[in-house]
């Protein structure tokens, strides 16, 4: 456990220096904290910067890895927020765990970036405003403990733009799959085999025609209804960060592809883009029985998966996102309207994806030219000189022979 910090616990296991009975569940501020976040996803993000923090507060590596295999061990991933006494932190506790985030890095022995840093550090200003609202520390504790201040700096767009050439690779491999006939010798077996893979496969190629298309960050498209589709305005309404809505268009070619994978989902209301159950390939549903939603996690399987198979390796949805502004900015449109279909809180934002100052520079500097490689004249070279230690020695050999 780190020097100066509070106890945390693990319910039950010993992996921790100290175990202590955790907080009842009713007034726990980790459980407290995330029930009342809105959006999954934020709820998948925050609970694993608070589960973070715990293992820093407990010593161990914040992302559960053991540091001499590298290998996830199931001992410090046991150790979640759920049973950290956060209201035993104080403002020392604070600074101290705050110095502790400045120190971490990822897998690549990178340091965290400043956002990174910062994500951490509201989840701990939430749940320690968490415990104060449950009644568990003092307004004058939590003030103290939540004035950090926060980590400067900034880092380049995540991601990397697109060639377009990639984008339809990943398509052709969705295609190959989609096909209506097999062999004449094909077996019923192997006919349903080829069944699924089809399914799959419209599936997958109209998610990346709309991730392509839209922009759309991968839990705002998992997060489609039927619903949100308009095939006659060529939109989605899509739900982003907080719970704003804003309509995004699609081109014509994204709505085929729509078009082409509804014919295998059905119209029935419920998720647009819909998981497989693991055997037979049937569309999963909901407890109301309706088709249900993705998740982010499984389109990032789609993505990984098919970039996998058309040689390109994994990709990324945030690559579509950042591919997909740029594009918007480098044909002209106006920030405020990129901004918009972005879904971005701020224009700096949005401007952060710009391309256009980056091919400006690359290209003022395109303007120098490296001078030739002369030597100056009448300077003679230091290598043409011999070293005064040998000059030494063959004015002695001179006079010797003398």
């Amino acid at each position: 456990m780190n020097e100066h910090l509070p106890e945390t616990t693990t319910a039950g296991s010993d992996a921790l220096p100290a175990v202590v009975t955790p907080v009842d569940s009713l007034r726990n501020p980790y459980l407290a904290y995330l029930a009342s976040l809105d959006s999954v996803e934020s709820k998948r993000t925050m609970r694993g910067c608070l589960d973070r923090i715990a293992r820093i507060l407990a010593g161990r590596d914040p992302n559960g890895t053991d540091p001499e295999t590298g290998k996830p061990d199931p001992a410090v991933l046991s150790i979640t927020g759920e049973n950290v006494r956060w209201h035993l932190l104080r403002y020392e506790h604070a600074i101290r765990l705050r110095e502790l985030l400045a120190e971490q890095t990822n897998k690549q022995g990178e340091p965290w970036s400043p956002a990174y840093r910062n994500k951490h550090l509201v989840a701990l200003r939430q749940i320690l405003d968490q415990a104060w609202q449950l009644g568990l520390m003092s307004a004058e504790e939590k003030d103290r403990a939540v004035r950090l201040d926060p980590f400067k700096g900034t880092r380049l767009p995540a991601g990397e733009h697109l060639p377009i050439e990639r984008v339809g690779a990943l398509l052709a491999e969705c295609d190959a799959d989609a096909v209506l006939a097999g062999p004449d010798d094909e077996t019923p077996r192997e006919r349903a085999r080829r069944e699924v893979l089809r399914r799959v496969a419209l599936r997958d190629a109209a998610i990346i025609a709309v991730l392509y298309a839209s922009g759309v960050r991968r839990a705002e498209l998992a997060g489609l209804a039927l619903a949100d589709y308009d095939p006659a305005a060529r939109s989605l309404r899509v739900r982003g960060k907080r719970d704003k809505e804003r309509l995004v268009y699609i081109t014509t070619s994204a709505v085929a592809r729509v078009e082409a994978w509804l014919t295998v989902r059905g119209r029935e209301p419920g998720g647009l883009f819909t998981p497989f159950t693991p055997r037979g390939g049937h569309i999963r549903r909901d407890a109301q029985g309706r088709p249900a939603h993705m998740d982010g996690r499984t389109v990032g399987d789609v993505l990984n998966l098919r970039g996998e198979q058309a040689g390109v390796g994994p990709q990324a949805a945030h690559d579509f996102r950042r591919t997909f502004i740029g594009e918007l900015l480098d044909s002209g449109v106006d920030l405020a309207t990129a901004q918009a279909l972005a879904g971005h809180a701020s224009p700096t934002t949005t401007a952060r994806y710009d391309r256009r100052p980056e091919r400006r520079r690359r290209e003022a500097v395109d303007q120098l030219r490296t001078p030739p490689a002369v030597p100056l004249p009448g300077v003679v070279r230091k290598r043409d000189k011999p070293p005064a230690r040998q000059e030494d020695e063959t004015r002695s050999r001179g006079r010797r022979s003398g």
